[in-house]
């Protein structure tokens, strides 16, 4: 299993590429945390740092694909490292602002999560190029999917290190401060500047005209819904069950589980065509989340909530493989954007669905919501398989004649010539 990924990090400029890409997106794995301690400690009510880490989650859904586009069309260091500036800038200012007055507050929060500089899509978009094999490539969507694990899970300590070192606001500066340093450290490396998207067809939909791709995203909207459900229903059970510290083991336990389920995937190679495998991938996860609504000691509940994770990183990294395939030529930051924003939209509707749950029967029937949205994943697959068996292109990578030298670009079987 090792084997596989050591190969892929010797690749020359991966290690620097993936390292970059997880620190720069830092400040947005624990803004949510870093908004909520700073406003608390500026005297603000819990229901104002719900607002406002909201208006950041929903200005980030928002600018992700739009500047995904931007990346298509301009390249990744024209768009990438002003965002990132603009995007630190944004969350200065509420540093210095505070909560008061109100709207200055809201605009500056609003303007760090519109301007989150697409990194993630722009890794999955560097891959082919800087890998330069299929199969390692979807190697590296797997290691990415646990690398992100891995993000989340030291993100909120390293939010809570800086607090107790500086203060809420020098957490606010220092972990957006570190995010443009990762930002810069991607775009200036050889990959980056010379990654060009493949001509694109001028329409004002851009990525989402492709039919598998809304496929995918309604898919995995509901995937979201799941996994944001999972968050509330588990702080009920814990309220009932041993408190902060069996939050923490369900947290981790799904934690662990997307890890080691994404380095086993990650570890194998897989053949035939990647959509049955997600089909499979999204009913073992829905199957994981219906266990969890039998809330049984805390124990057996971490157990479960460990199966419940096995199959997300999984998932997500056969989903990354079938956006390749489905986008249309020329947006494949912009689409793989598209799937970053619509898993995050259905996260903050599952919090927002499974407190009348819970209200009406408890952390048994808050389980039910993530249980049922995994099922209505699998549905959303099998109601448009026919739409998904027909991909936008072929995967393969896309390669610039340059000097008489071939530089792959990203998947599709073409060949460009430039002069």
């Amino acid at each position: 299993m090792a084997t596989g990924y050591a190969e892929l990090l010797r690749a020359k400029h991966a290690m620097r590429l993936l390292t970059g890409t997880l620190i720069g997106r830092l400040p947005n794995a624990t803004a949510h945390i870093a908004i909520v301690l700073f406003t608390r400690a500026e005297g603000g009510s819990y229901t104002l740092a719900g607002v406002l880490a909201t208006v950041y989650g929903l200005a980030t859904a928002v600018g992700q694909p739009l500047l995904g586009r931007a990346v298509d069309l301009c390249g990744q260091p024209r768009v990438m490292l002003p965002a990132a500036l603009v995007s630190a800038l944004g969350m200065v200012a509420f540093a210095v602002v505070g909560i008061s007055p109100l709207p200055a507050a809201c605009a500056a929060v609003l303007i760090a999560g519109l301007f989150t500089p697409p990194l993630e899509g722009g890794l999955r978009a560097l891959w082919p190029s800087v890998l330069k094999r299929e199969d390692r490539v979807h190697t590296a969507y797997a290691l990415d999917s646990v690398a992100q694990e891995v993000m989340f899970t030291v993100g909120p300590l390293l939010v809570t290190l800086a607090v107790a070192v500086w203060s809420e606001a020098g957490a606010l500066l220092v972990i957006n401060a570190v995010g443009v340093l990762g930002a810069l450290s991607v775009v200036v490396s050889p990959p980056s500047r010379a990654w060009r998207s493949a001509p694109r067809a001028a329409h004002w939909l851009g990525a989402l005209r492709s039919g598998g791709l809304l496929a995918l995203l309604g898919s995995f909207l509901f995937v979201g819904i799941a996994l944001g459900s999972i968050t509330v229903a588990a702080v009920a059970y814990a309220d009932d069950n041993g408190g902060d510290i069996v939050y923490a083991l369900l947290m981790s336990g799904i934690g662990f589980g997307a890890l080691v389920g994404g380095l086993v995937y990650g570890a194998r190679q897989w053949a035939g065509a990647p959509e049955p495998r997600l089909r499979w991938l999204i009913g073992l996860l829905a199957v994981g989340y219906l266990p969890l609504a039998l809330v049984p000691g805390a124990v057996a509940m971490t157990v479960l909530a460990c199966v419940a994770g096995l199959f997300l990183a999984p998932a997500l990294s056969c989903a990354f493989v079938v956006v390749d395939r489905h986008a249309p030529q020329g947006t494949v930051t912009e689409a793989f954007s598209w799937l970053v924003t619509t898993f995050g939209v259905g996260a903050a509707l599952g919090t927002a669905v499974v407190g009348p749950a819970i209200e009406l029967g408890g952390a048994a029937v808050g389980f039910v919501v993530p249980g049922a949205a995994g099922v209505a994943a699998l549905l959303v697959l099998l109601a448009t398989r026919r739409v998904l068996a027909a991909p936008e292109r072929v995967s393969g990578p896309v390669v610039r004649v340059e000097n008489d030298r071939n530089v792959a670009l990203e998947p599709g079987f073409r060949t460009e010539h430039q002069a």
